[in-house]
């Protein structure tokens, strides 16, 4: 009989094996090389689209008034008391020392903090600690009352005890070269070894927003160094275990090798900068290139069980496993494609290069594994009884003799983890997407816990008139507004030009109290801004307050540690308040990495949905053409479908909060849980149309042949997600687990419930029956 294409496809591979064998190599290597050119983006803007809303106000307030990326340097004395002379002289130095951090143009401090008072007629302004080794008890105790009165410096700068003070580093970056961020921070740390060493009785913590940054690089590296090797050891042993073929697990760990290191070379090629979501690429990639090798490798191993030649078994493997397999490969890179629909680039990148990887995996698994099985020993122990169980037939008997209660069984669990589904938070909090083991997470917890919120809001409140924030109702409103944020329980500290203007009004009626309050005139208050902005030294001017023509101001508010919901909830009610008590023209939209960070989860959901609503529609049409049965392909969304609805109720009912994995954990699992179900209805369908079984018997045929790398592959395809839970990622750990426990859903929906909607909307004709049962 002629051959068919396949077969004679797989025939010139064995024939020619040591060159298909050569040329993998070749291949592999030259689109590896393209690894070269990946690099890590340190910026924390990567999560945000060009055209996202938040970035774009976010960035237009920084280019009015000065950046906000910062380097906050939190320091506590082991004697718990800031204000001796040696203490105060280390705040000194390091304030000093810290103009020399790369890219930095503005340090503040309780050292170099601008402190007003009167002399006669004159205005003073000079540092608050200057040439601190000279400083007598009286004037320290002088510098003490000044410092934890000051309104500009508590909860900011000092807290309200006097034991923890913070220097704060803005750093001015071009955001055209990627060393930028990496230069500052080991600066810094370098810096704060060295103050360490000179002043040992501190305590030092760095957080802000470029260590933040930063971390998300650190925690990119980290979880390449780590998860990977975890990852291949684990694979080593699990399929040297089920597999029990030395040949069978090298030939799965180069298609491994070759598919990782051929996607991030295309990454490399195609100029793919890596984020912490991309970077976890290679594992998902490790994970998703053992299931094409595995149902290859098995269904060979079998056939040689059964007594065919090495040879006739890799041909016959490849005639019936490359249809399914090259199905599951479309269906899952369709899966990770409909990442591009996020809002977050980072998404984009991981789906692009998982979707490359698959691919790989699919070519390396027809081309180079065949050629490479049969050019090695394989040795198999033949199992010629036909009266033979194994495990998947008991199983597959066990589920055909009790299918009506575990139909129902099944039905009324789907029914009840959907019902939890509601009970779901949607939630997060960007300093802890680190894990504790990280060190800026550590860091800025300290910071929160014991020196001032990291959390930011922004409202720039326009005046509609050059020097208008001078005038009387101008700052009348600003200051009703600041009170009303004081009154906020999430509030720590709110920084903006009114305690300036109340203080120099003070300061300018012979540092009388009762004079603490607005300028009632519109020119005085204009002087008054004048003559301090002249005292100002270098870098410590008004810039990051005021715009230049003076027709707008700042107002920046520290805020507690806040998860999203409560930072939008925040927000809303300040923008209303705005709204209620201020003309239009006042009227301001809040802005700052945290707000951006906020409203991304929800939006990444809402664009995942119609991502993954067109992944599922594409994906339908795909299974309805290849299983060549409209009943089929509607009955096989069931069980693509359930498994996420199953893990997202178990979730709400265990954990209940889950952040942005939401928005790409459905996506992901369409791609990946259609391989079981593709898998089985292909046996299914061959016994049923080629080898014309009843229903049952398809059932037990497709168990017989596919049962067993399904179950391989799903135990690989958990572990390897759920090794992601180790990443010091959050997004990235809650991925993993809910992808973990997605698969699982999935082979036991596949292997509980398929076949019972099988027995029922698949039913055979009476006639069939008895024909079988006859012979």
């Amino acid at each position: 009989m002629q051959p068919s294409f396949i077969q004679a496809y797989t025939l010139r591979l064995i024939q020619y094996r040591w060159w298909v064998i050569l040329l993998s190599f070749v291949i592999a290597i030259l689109i590896a090389s393209g690894i070269k050119n990946l690099t890590f983006d340190t910026d924390y803007r990567v999560f945000f689209s060009d055209e996202n809303p938040e970035l774009l106000a976010f960035e237009k307030l920084q280019n009015t008034y000065s950046k906000e990326d910062n380097i906050l340097i939190a320091l506590t004395p082991k004697n718990g008391d800031l204000f001796t002379q040696e203490n105060l002289g280390a705040i000194e130095w390091l304030t000093k020392q810290a103009w020399q951090i790369p890219y930095s143009n503005r340090v503040d401090s309780i050292s170099n903090y601008q402190h007003t008072y009167a002399e006669e007629d004159d205005l003073i302004v000079e540092d608050l600690i200057y040439q601190a080794e000279n400083l007598t008890l009286e004037a320290i105790q002088r510098i003490r009352q000044i410092a934890l009165s000051e309104p500009r410096l508590v909860h900011s700068l000092i807290n309200e005890s006097g034991t923890v003070t913070g220097i704060n580093i803005i750093n001015q970056f071009s955001q055209q070269n990627q060393t930028e961020t990496p230069e500052a921070v080991y600066f810094t740390r370098d810096l704060i070894e060295q103050f360490k060493e000179k002043y040992p009785q501190f305590e030092v913590h760095a957080s802000g927003i470029t260590m933040l940054n930063h971390a998300f690089t650190e925690a990119s590296m980290l979880d390449i160094q780590t998860l990977i090797p975890l990852m291949y050891l684990f694979i080593f042993i699990m399929l040297l275990l089920l597999l029990k073929s030395i040949s069978s697990l090298i030939g799965i760990v180069f298609v491994i090798a070759f598919s990782i290191i051929t996607a991030m070379g295309m990454a490399g090629w195609l100029g793919i900068s890596l984020t912490p979501p991309s970077a976890s690429a290679p594992t998902i990639i490790m994970t998703l290139a053992v299931a094409d090798s595995v149902h290859f490798l098995i269904s060979m191993l079998a056939l040689m069980k059964r007594g065919y030649t090495k040879n006739d078994a890799v041909v016959e493997s490849m005639r019936i496993n490359i249809g399914p397999i090259f199905l599951t490969s479309l269906t899952t890179a369709i899966g990770f494609l409909a990442m591009n629909a996020s809002d977050a680039p980072p998404f984009h990148d991981l789906g692009n290069i998982t979707a490359m990887g698959v691919g790989f995996a699919f070519l390396f698994t027809i081309f180079f594994l065949p050629a490479w099985m049969a050019a090695m020993p394989v040795k198999v122990r033949a199992n010629l009884d036909p009266d033979h169980k194994d495990t998947m037939t008991k199983l597959a008997d066990f589920v055909i003799k009790r299918h009506k209660p575990l139909f129902w069984g099944c039905t009324f669990m789907l029914i009840f983890f959907a019902a939890m589904i509601p009970k779901m938070v949607i939630d997060d909090n960007f300093v802890e997407y680190f894990d504790e083991s990280v060190q800026f997470r550590e860091d800025s917890d300290y910071v929160i816990d014991n020196l001032t919120g990291i959390s930011m809001a922004f409202y720039s409140i326009e005046s509609g008139e050059p020097q208008g924030i001078n005038h009387p109702d101008f700052l009348t409103k600003i200051a009703q507004f600041q009170d009303w944020l004081e009154a906020q329980p999430e509030v720590v500290h709110v920084n903006n030009i009114a305690d300036t203007l109340k203080k120099l009004n003070q300061n300018l009626h012979a540092d009388d109290p009762a004079w603490y309050k607005m300028p009632d005139q519109q020119d005085l208050a204009a002087q008054y801004l004048l003559l301090y902005e002249m005292s100002l030294p270098y870098g410590l001017d008004l810039n990051n307050q005021i715009n230049v023509d003076k027709s707008a101001t700042k107002i920046a508010v520290t805020l507690d540690n806040l998860s999203t919901s409560q930072i939008i909830d925040f927000n809303q009610r300040a923008e209303q308040w705005l709204k209620d008590h201020t003309p239009p023209v006042m009227q301001a939209k809040g802005t700052s990495t945290d707000i951006m960070f906020s409203n991304i989860t929800m939006r990444n959901i809402e664009q995942m949905m119609s991502g993954s609503a067109i992944a599922l529609v594409l994906i339908s049409l795909i299974l309805l053409f290849a299983l060549k049965s409209v009943k089929l392909g509607a009955l096989s969304l069931i069980p693509n479908l359930t498994p996420a609805i199953m893990a997202i109720g178990i979730w709400a009912l265990t954990y209940g909060v889950l952040g942005m994995a939401a928005s790409i954990v459905f996506a992901i699992s369409i791609g990946i849980v259609v391989d079981d179900t593709v898998h089985f209805l292909s046996k299914y369908l061959r016994a049923r149309r080629e080898m014309k079984l009843t229903t049952p018997d398809a059932i037990r045929y497709a168990f017989s042949t596919v049962g067993h790398a399904l179950w391989v592959t799903t135990i690989v395809l958990i572990v390897g997600f759920a090794l992601l839970s180790q990443s010091t990622f959050l997004v990235n750990q809650q991925t993993g687990i809910l992808m973990a426990i997605t698969i699982a859903c999935a082979l036991i929906l596949d292997f509980l419930f398929l076949p019972t909607l099988l027995l029922k909307i698949d039913k055979d004709p009476v006639e069939r029956i008895k024909i079988q049962g006859k012979k």
